[in-house]
């Protein structure tokens, strides 16, 4: 299965952030959304990410005051992302690697999606419950 099919059932579009928005700004974008990280996006392309490990390490280095900063100045730029036709197995590869937990989903040079280390996770349970689930009624009948 691909990264495409999980994001295929999802409607809206992908909660982001710009380069010019506060941290503030964002923080309170995560904490309203109940979400770990955006794509800083521009126009339709990523720039960037900011989670909440940027989060942390920035009011560790500079205290309250990170929160004024902008988003630009803080983020994560270049990303490792993916595209629709990855595999799930190669995402959480990927990410497992590269000691991510959130991937954007690029096509094209455009964002079409971003998917959490958990977002996979339930799939592939997802998955597997259902696998053992057929293979139980194959058994009894």
């Amino acid at each position: 299965m691909t990264i495409g099919a999980i994001l295929h059932g999802r409607t809206g579009a992908v909660v982001s952030a710009r380069k010019e928005d506060s941290v503030r700004t964002v923080v309170d974008l995560l904490a309203q959304h109940r979400i770990g990280a955006v794509p800083v996006v521009e126009g339709n392309a990523i720039v960037g990410i900011f989670s909440e490990r940027d989060l942390v390490r920035l009011i560790s280095s500079y205290g309250p005051d990170a929160l004024d900063r902008t988003i630009d100045e803080v983020m994560t730029k270049s990303p490792v992302t993916c595209d629709s036709k990855m595999v799930v197995i190669g995402a959480l590869s990927l990410m497992t690697q590269k000691r991510i937990r959130h991937l954007p989903v690029v096509d094209d040079g455009a964002l079409v999606g971003f998917v959490s280390i958990g977002d996979l996770v339930k799939y592939r349970i997802d998955h597997i419950e259902a696998e053992a689930a057929a293979m139980r009624d194959y058994i009894a009948s």
